[in-house]
Order: structure tokens, then C-alpha cells, then sequence
């Protein structure tokens, strides 16, 4: 059954669950801005629905004993807002007196989305316009590979074909202007995203730089942007074409003095100054440069670097929120210097006892971490690192598993023997993500002989990290 077939199909099916919860509400009984959202959840990963708007909880619900939810809101402001089954999330779009129910197989999310109720049309187009992107996306890589005439035809092609969907459904369904705003910009900045992403994957995938072939006008959809429609500072269509788009214009592409450390700094520096100077509404420049800083820091192991972007970020960027993940991770950095203390987080080891990290060094000591999600980097980390601990007797090897299931990680300790590795799992991952900066799982702290920190940021594939260890 195809995606689209199938949405269709769950449609009717949902209609049952529609007609029941819609047979006790008269139109008549409903209070302006008055909104209702429910629906039922098959195989759910998590017991909570969550709603929110713009990134932030305004209300959640537990799963009952049929795994269903519902929401009730006496004022519920036209827009676009979010539910979310941890770990996956959709849009939902409301208009005034919009109530919507839907139902959700957790183990094929998106696919299983279909929505009924009075505005729901248009929330199943949404739906099924992210399905033909997706869709799309599976198909596009072999394209970077066409010449630039062959790549531009396709898709024109497919834009087009796009575009006359679109056309239909808004003439059919006729949704009010601001619904339009979301609808055209899933659609357009798929589009956009491709013609962004075209030099960079084509150089890649091929070995040809076609940077300068390039005709003047490739890029005059720029020009018809609005970059300050604050409404889209949580719109993934737009942040993803907006990231892809900072990507191409930042990168620096000939040089013949840069490490590839410092090119990535300057890359990043650059992306924020083109921020600042783009961008001139605080909302949506705030979720740039917050989404530029943590990609950044993501990948980023150099120390004096991380300090150098993190100056700059606090320059352009008015967020100064508590809950600013990169001002968390700023501080942590500050703490994670050479000769400071390690900070102090809890750990869990095998017998379920908590301890604190600061009583699991004994000597020179290396940490790493990983996930039950990565069983690949799993077994490449502890392979490594037993083979280092023959080579470095003095050093104890500690590992910190990151996720939350003790039972889980225990019965994989129990399968793989990593004996001779010291084994624990994080009592609290956003405490260790706070206090130790831990924004990826590639990451290794070395410790000295007093316990104190000789580099938090490096890699124990990086070919150079035996040398720290002597």
C-alpha cells in the first residue's frame, strides 16, 4: 500500500472515532475560539501526548487504558501548533473553532497521521505534502549527480507537479490566508533547499566544483524571501532551507591555510554574521543563531574554538533565557578547562547504586560514552579502548552509558564481557548534558593523575589521541 494510498485509507478508518466524539458536540454549544483535540494512539512509545507552540508545552494529556487522549481549550488562538508522541512530532494547524481528531500507529508515525474533524482537510494536506517531500527526499541524492541543465529540469519538474497540488487544494478546501502562509511555504522551501544543497552535494558526490558555472539568477528566489516572518521561526520547512542556505553562502571554498578546525570556526562565524545582517526580527534571529550554535558545538572537540564561537554567539544573540540550551552549554565549557575539576554528576553503576563521578577516579583516567541507539560506535569504542588499555595500563577506562533503561544496559554489558572497562550509566542525562557539555556521543575526557581535567574535548578516534595519553 502506497504512503498516500494508505493515508487516505486511514482517514475513513478514523471517521468512526470522529463521528463518536462529534455526535456529543453541538456547532451550537461551541464558545468562540473553543477547540477540541483528541484521538488514539496504536503501539505508543510514550504514555503523554504533548501540545505546544512555538517549541514550548502549553498542555499535555496521559494515554487512558485505550490509549487515547483528548484536549480541551476554551481559547485557542488561530495558528499553527505542534502535538508530540515522544520522540515524534507533527504540525497541526487551527483555525477558530477547529476541532480535530486523529489517530497515530507509533511505529510508522507519519505515515499513519490522518486527521478528521472540522479542519481537516487541510491538515491532511499539510500531511500529505510532507509525504510527497519526503518521498522526494528518498529519490534525490542520485540527482546531485546530473549536470546542473538535467538537475534544474527535474526539479522544475517536480515543483511543478507540486505546485498544481497545491493549487487544487487550496481552491478546493479554500483556507484562510494565514493557513496559505504554511501550505505555500512547505512547499516552496523544499524546493529551495535542493537548489541550496545542489554545488555543495554535487562537489561531493562527483569531485566537479561547479560553484562558478553557476548561472547569476540560480539564486534570485533569495530575493522574494521574507527572512523576519516571525511566524516561521518554529516552521521546519523554513529553518531546515534557512540552514542549507547558510551552509552554501558561509562556506569558504578555496583556501590553502586553514586547518580544518579553524576553517569550520570561520565557516560558523560567518554564518552568524550573515545572520545578523539578514535577519532583523528577534524571534526568528534568536532561533538561528541558537540552531547554528548547537550544530556547531555538536561537532566542534576544540576547546579555544568552542570559546571563540560562544564570544560571538553572546554578541549577535538577545536570548538570555534560563532554558537557552546554548547558554548551558557555554557555561559547561567555561568549567571544562585543563587543570579544573571535573564537575560533579551522579552515575549509576551495574548493582543499581548511585555514585558520584568524583569517586570513580583513581588514577589517569579516560571517559567515553555511548548509547544502546549506536550499537555500531558501541562496539568500535569498547574494541578501541580495550585494546589502549593493553598499551596503557596506568589509564582506567571508564564508560558512561547515556540512556535511561537499567535493565537494558545490564543485559548488553552481559552480552558483549567489555572486562577490564569500568561500566556506568548517567543518573540524569540533562545534568551531565548541562555540567559536562554533552551534545554528542563522539566525545572523550581525559583526566590527570590529581582527577583533574587534561582535555574534555576530544575524540578517541582522532588519529592523533594516543599522543595525549603519553
Amino acid at each position: 500500500m502506497t504512503d498516500f494510498i494508505k493515508l487516505k485509507f486511514l482517514v475513513i478508518t478514523t471517521i468512526s472515532m470522529c463521528s463518536t466524539f462529534f455526535s456529543c458536540k453541538k456547532t451550537a454549544d461551541i464558545k468562540e475560539y473553543q477547540a477540541y483535540f483528541g484521538g488514539e494512539v496504536t503501539n505508543p512509545t510514550s504514555q503523554y501526548i504533548l501540545f505546544l507552540k512555538d517549541s514550548e508545552v502549553i498542555d499535555s494529556v496521559k494515554l487512558d487504558e485505550k490509549n487515547r487522549f483528548f484536549f480541551s481549550f476554551d481559547s485557542l488562538a488561530p495558528g499553527l501548533y505542534s502535538f508530540k508522541s515522544e520522540p515524534e512530532y507533527q504540525y497541526i494547524y487551527f483555525d477558530k473553532n477547529d476541532s480535530l481528531m486523529v489517530h497515530i500507529d507509533a511505529k510508522d508515525f507519519d505515515n499513519s497521521l490522518a486527521f478528521c474533524g472540522r479542519g481537516d482537510q487541510k491538515n491532511n494536506f499539510l500531511m500529505e505534502l510532507y509525504l510527497k517531500n519526503e518521498a522526494d527526499k528518498n529519490t534525490m541524492f542520485s540527482l546531485f549527480e546530473y549536470d546542473f541543465d538535467k538537475f534544474n529540469a527535474k526539479i522544475d519538474s517536480t515543483q511543478r507537479a507540486n505546485t498544481r497540488f497545491y493549487e487544487s487544494k487550496k481552491e478546493e478546501i479554500k483556507w484562510s490566508e494565514d493557513f496559505d502562509k504554511f501550505a505555500k511555504a512547505a512547499l516552496d522551501f523544499n524546493y529551495y533547499t535542493k537548489k541550496e544543497l545542489y554545488p555543495k552535494v554535487h562537489g561531493v558526490r562527483t569531485g566537479i566544483d561547479v560553484y562558478e558555472k553557476i548561472p547569476e539568477n540560480y539564486y534570485a528566489f533569495r530575493k522574494e524571501i521574507n527572512f523576519n516572518e516571525s511566524q516561521f521561526s518554529d516552521y521546519a520547512p523554513f529553518i531546515m532551507y534557512v540552514s542549507h542556505m547558510l551552509n552554501n553562502k558561509a562556506t569558504i571554498l578555496y583556501h590553502n591555510h586553514l586547518t580544518d578546525i579553524d576553517k569550520e570556526l570561520k565557516t560558523n562565524i560567518n554564518k552568524l554574521n550573515i545572520v545578523d545582517t539578514l535577519i532583523k526580527n528577534e524571534k526568528v534571529k534568536n532561533k538561528i543563531l541558537n540552531n547554528i550554535a548547537f550544530q556547531y558545538l555538536l561537532e566542534d572537540q576544540n576547546v579555544v574554538n568552542n570559546n571563540i564561537f560562544i564570544d560571538k554567539y553572546y554578541k549577535l544573540s538577545s536570548d538570555k533565557s534560563h532554558k537557552n540550551e546554548i547558554l548551558k552549554i557555554g557555561n559547561a565549557i567555561q568549567l571544562l578547562r585543563p587543570k579544573f575539576e571535573l564537575p560533579i554528576v551522579n552515575l549509576i553503576d551495574t548493582n543499581g547504586k548511585m555514585i558520584s563521578s568524583d569517586k570513580i577516579s583513581t588514577k589517569e583516567t579516560v571517559i567515553f560514552f555511548w548509547t544502546q541507539k549506536l550499537s555500531s560506535h558501541l562496539e568500535a569504542t569498547h574494541k578501541k579502548l580495550l585494546l589502549l588499555k593493553q598499551k596503557y595500563p596506568n589509564y582506567q577506562f571508564v564508560a558512561v552509558n547515556l540512556d535511561k533503561d537499567q535493565e537494558a544496559w545490564t543485559k548488553t554489558l552481559a552480552k558483549y564481557k567489555f572486562n577490564g572497562i569500568s561500566e556506568y550509566r548517567c543518573a540524569d542525562f540533562e545534568d551531565l548534558k548541562e555540567k559536562w557539555a554533552i551534545t554528542k556521543v563522539h566525545r572523550t575526557i581525559i583526566l590527570d593523575k590529581k582527577g583533574l581535567i587534561k582535555n574534555a574535548f576530544t575524540n578517541i578516534f582522532d588519529v592523533k589521541f594516543e599522543e595525549e595519553l603519553k
